[in-house]
């Protein structure tokens, strides 16, 4: 179904978008600089440009790679069913979701920006169309995964931990730490263009199923380029913004990190990343790199994690997609009186 939107309004409802996007960058900039700033292999402003260049590289990693765009399907038409979405819903969800970032940005919660805008949609398209406008499949593959992403980057990053251990485990303490310095600039690298490319798509799918919902777009889902290098865009710079509270307590709060634990952490975090895009699951940045620095410190001793912060950030993931999607209906309805 065509909602007929004027082209003011529609130019309005993308800048949201990709405000959406930009405040995604900055409240997950965390996510791939915490383990080089708390291990101080990088300044925390150095660390911040480096992880926004390698978010806008998942641009090129997404060219060549068409299959990795999944996500973005995922988010457009596979939570709501894509003729069901109009302009009203696409606010709702947007405007929930960034209520729900800057609450969280404020008070230092890692909390998840996907399914901040997953519960705005789930909230504003059940607010639109009832509980018939759900795609089952898509959302319950996204409520898996919600689960199984920080159990694999925990079991991943400890598994590496154990790999590399027993690798260097007749090299010198100061060989091995030179080593694994390069190497955690490596994973993190990786992490970082992970991250840009699963949560970029995020914004890439709503603005998409919005052009088609307004009769912009026709045929078979895809995202146009001028989307795509826009949120990727918005994202890196959101990421260069900072973000400085989350960065201290997922890099510093949660457990101390060697190079050694930055290392296994991002790289049990990036492959996990890299296979959800992959499946096309939209899965939380945030929940992946949190379970992977658990698993890195608990690989050395389970007293090394600060348990009660980890309990106060699975906290803020378990009301993350109830609130935002009680935001998202809100604001939903409040398009209806105009």
């Amino acid at each position: 179904m065509v909602h007929e939107l004027a082209l003011p309004l529609l130019v309005g409802l993308i800048a949201v978008a990709l405000a959406f996007d930009f405040l995604n960058g900055l409240h997950d900039a965390a996510n791939s600089i915490a383990t080089v700033v708390a291990t101080r292999l990088l300044s925390p402003v150095k660390a911040v440009l480096f992880a926004a260049a390698f978010n806008f590289a998942a641009y090129f990693l997404s060219l060549a790679f068409p299959v990795l765009h999944k996500v973005a399907e995922t988010i457009g038409a596979g939570l709501i069913a894509k003729d069901l979405v109009t302009p009203g819903v696409v606010f709702g969800a947007l405007v929930g979701a960034m209520f729900w970032n800057v609450v969280t940005w404020l008070k230092g919660i890692p909390s998840s920006s996907s399914h901040a805008l997953i519960g705005g949609l789930i909230g504003a398209g059940v607010a639109h169309a009832g509980i018939d406008g759900i795609q089952w499949t898509g959302l319950n593959k996204t409520l898996i995964a919600i689960v199984l992403s920080p159990v694999l980057g925990m079991m991943l990053s400890m598994l590496v931990m154990l790999i590399t251990s027993w690798a260097f485990r007749n090299s010198t303490s100061r060989a091995a730490e030179g080593s694994f310095r390069f190497l955690h600039l490596f994973s993190s690298a990786a992490y970082s263009l992970s991250h840009g490319l699963n949560d970029a798509q995020k914004t890439m799918g709503v603005i998409t199923v919005l052009l088609y919902s307004t009769g912009h777009l026709s045929g078979e889902f895809h995202v146009p380029h001028w989307v795509a290098i826009s949120c990727y865009v918005a994202i890196a710079a959101g990421t260069m913004s900072g973000g400085w509270k989350i960065i201290e307590t997922m890099g510093s709060r949660i457990t101390k990190l060697s190079q050694h634990q930055g290392f296994s952490a991002s790289t049990g975090g990036s492959i996990t990343l890299f296979a959800a895009s992959l499946l096309g699951i939209p899965v939380s940045t945030t929940q992946t790199i949190t379970g992977s620095i658990i698993g890195a410190g608990t690989a050395r001793r389970a007293s090394a994690i600060r348990w009660s912060v980890a309990q106060s950030v699975v906290m803020a993931w378990v009301i993350t997609i109830p609130a935002s999607a009680a935001v998202g209906a809100l604001f939903y309805g409040l398009t209806t009186l105009f």
